[in-house]
């Protein structure tokens, strides 16, 4: 039976590891261990391993579950995302719906951010180890992650690569940000979500409102920083729960050149010879049922310091 010290030893270096950014592989291999538990019918050593998962906190939907003797990996699934009312999966009502997009899928969204990305203030070592809101805090920041690097995973498993991923968010982000400076909503349909070109039509129509004629931007390449912050699935069927969207939250960091004109040429807002150090933190979403679907941008979190 495992002692309260080594149980505190594993916690600790589970939310060390959580610190790295984004979803580390000692988080990616407890997940594991948990499917691997699960598997084999042994809810007893899950529960020593760290009671307070099962219990449910902020939205993780481990509260109810029976114990289990599944022997499949979808043991790994409801685990995660079922209980005995209610999955995560019953908040998107999305119809599986498609369009043919020239050589390109369009999936319908979701139409939302599940679970937004907020910086989480930072706590003394003292407060959070020796305080009983220090370790709910704890609980909820490891289970933040656990979240994230199951999300990861998933999508290792259908062949995802972090450098690749990475190559065309930066390629992505140049494009939309051009897009939008020209105005060309024909084009930007393609690259975002059907709630996203809603927004970007309006902010282009209020750009158009404030007499910006033309407006010139560029990124400096290379970009300073790229990150992900969080992952999620969002489940369209709780009877197929590998039916899913998933979203990656990244951060951004460029720098950039920007300037708006008005229709006589001058300049009203920003100065193009100028570089500027821009943080974005943008949501990508792409269907993980559909052969064909693509990274399309989903929303855009405002940056707080």
């Amino acid at each position: 039976m495992m002692t309260p010290f080594k149980r505190l030893h594993i916690v600790r270096t589970l939310y060390r590891s959580s610190q790295n950014g984004e979803s580390s592989s000692y988080l990616l291999g407890s997940c594991k261990s948990y499917s691997s538990a699960l598997s084999n019918g042994s809810e007893g050593n899950f529960r020593s391993f760290y009671p307070h998962l099962l219990k449910g906190y902020d939205g993780f939907p481990f509260g109810g579950v029976k114990p289990l003797t599944l022997r499949s990996t979808m043991a790994a699934e409801l685990s995660i995302f079922l209980n005995d009312k209610r999955m995560v999966t019953t908040q998107a009502r999305a119809s599986p719906q498609a369009r043919q997009m020239g050589a390109q899928i369009s999936i319908t969204s979701p139409g939302f951010i599940y679970e937004p990305y907020e910086p989480r203030e930072k706590i003394s070592f003292w407060k959070r180890w020796f305080t009983r809101s220090g370790w709910r805090r704890t609980k909820n920041d490891i289970i933040l992650e656990l979240k994230s690097a199951y999300a990861i995973q998933k999508l290792r498993k259908a062949g995802y690569s972090k450098t690749q991923f990475y190559k065309e968010v930066v390629n992505m982000y140049k494009e939309i940000n051009t897009l939008i400076a020209n105005g060309d909503k024909r084009s930007l349909r393609k690259s975002v979500t059907e709630k996203m070109f809603s927004a970007l039509k309006n902010e282009i129509k209020q750009r158009e409102t404030a007499s910006w004629s033309q407006v010139y931007w560029e990124m400096v390449e290379p970009v300073v920083k790229i990150r992900t912050l969080r992952a999620r699935l969002i489940g369209v069927d709780r009877k197929d729960l590998n039916k899913v969207f998933i979203q990656l939250t990244l951060e951004i960091l460029a720098k950039q050149k920007f300037a708006a004109y008005d229709s006589k040429g001058s300049v009203v807002a920003g100065d193009k010879n100028k570089e500027v150090l821009v943080r974005d933190i943008w949501v990508f979403e792409k269907s993980m049922f559909h052969p064909g679907a693509y990274w399309r941008l989903c929303g855009r979190i405002s940056p707080k310091t």
